[in-house]
């Protein structure tokens, strides 16, 4: 639920009741992940989306009835091979929904909702399986570890850790626990749902190419950050859109700013002045991605000076180079889309091939 924290932030500032519809699992072709939400208000409000339309119906009726009992419920859809126009997923895949009533819990979501709002970092966990008097029951940690909630202390402490576990590595997913706190799976499931700041993406460049990278990396939601040592280049004139515009040499920003294992680094500067000491320094950074532009023959030039200045071929194997997948694209901002398609592929493992070659389960 934390994907509609905006919204969700007005409802409750405004004191409205609703009940929130969370994929709290999903295999197959399913639609939309784990932490998807949508939540439907007193009047039939409706925010979100948990299926991209296959199951919304079912689900909206599902939200509206639980604020009439205030009771949480868990659903799963799936496809019907017996009736094909069943309510369920046509696209093959099973969704778990847990739907629950805002009530009670209602101050620790606002808690986790605010947070998520505001950008900071926050997990929200649930009881999503386990004894009635449990089950919808939260937790709202924070990444220093502080919690909030009506668990029990027991299991509180131990729900805690857990979430901070996954919000420390920004996953979303479930937890097997007992009812007394104990690591060991006896009966109860915590779904946590874990909301960070927007991942980095920073762009080494202020070339065109540069401003159509911008353009995209906001579309997928990153916190883009545009650097060059040409300060006649790097104007907000031209990257409007960028959210940090630094003029500096690449490699002493590089040095002094922060990164994570969700920063994607796109160097499109290809002049080795600025690319041998950026990349010496970024493919030794523990980051989720590290891109350079250039052709084949400077890609082949930039690895002979990265390795002469000491780069070992485990880290030059980390550098995408040329930038981007094989789409064949020319104007900037084809190139865009190639790179941040790219960016994707390697954050799920991908190899980036059609997905009609690819065998198995389809996944976007």
């Amino acid at each position: 639920m934390l994907d509609i924290a905006a919204e969700l932030t007005e409802w409750l500032a405004e004191g409205r009741a609703f009940a929130v519809a969370t994929v709290v699992g999903a295999s197959g072709s399913a639609p939309r992940g784990p932490g998807a939400a949508l939540a439907v208000d007193a009047e039939g409000t409706v925010i979100g989306s948990v299926s991209g339309g296959c199951v919304e119906g079912a689900v909206y009726e599902l939200c509206a009835q639980a604020l009439v009992d205030g009771a949480p419920v868990l659903e799963r859809f799936g496809y019907s091979d017996e009736d094909a126009f069943a309510v369920g997923l046509t696209c093959g895949g099973v969704i778990d929904i847990l739907i629950t009533p805002v009530g009670a819990e209602r101050a620790v979501f606002a808690r986790a909702v605010e947070a998520a709002g505001r950008g900071d970092g926050v997990a929200l966990a649930r009881v999503m399986r386990g004894p009635a008097e449990l089950v919808g029951q939260a937790l709202t940690v924070r990444t220093d570890g502080s919690y909030e909630g009506r668990l029990p202390d027991s299991l509180a402490r131990t729900v805690a850790d857990e979430a901070k576990a996954l919000l420390d590595s920004g996953r979303t997913g479930t937890v097997e626990l007992s009812e007394d706190g104990s690591r060991c799976p006896g009966g109860l499931t915590v779904f946590v749902e874990s909301s960070l700041p927007p991942p980095r993406m920073i762009v080494f460049g202020s070339i065109d190419f540069a401003a159509a990278l911008v353009r995209a990396g906001k579309f997928l939601g990153y916190h883009v950050t545009v650097c060059d040592a040409r300060e006649v280049f790097t104007t907000r004139a031209r990257f409007p859109e960028a959210d940090e515009i630094v003029v500096d040499w690449p490699h002493r920003y590089l040095a002094r700013t922060s990164v994570d294992g969700r920063t994607v680094l796109c160097v499109l500067t290809h002049d080795p002045k600025f690319d041998v000491p950026l990349l010496e320094l970024a493919l030794r950074l523990p980051v989720a991605y590290v891109g350079a532009m250039g052709s084949r023959r400077t890609h082949e030039d930039r690895n002979r000076r990265l390795r002469e200045a000491g780069v070992g071929e485990a880290e030059l194997a980390r550098l995408r180079s040329p930038i981007g997948l094989d789409l064949g694209g020319r104007t900037p901002e084809e190139v865009a889309v190639s790179i941040v398609a790219e960016t994707v592929a390697v954050r799920h493992g991908r190899g980036g091939g059609a997905l009609g070659s690819v065998g198995g389960e389809v996944a976007h």
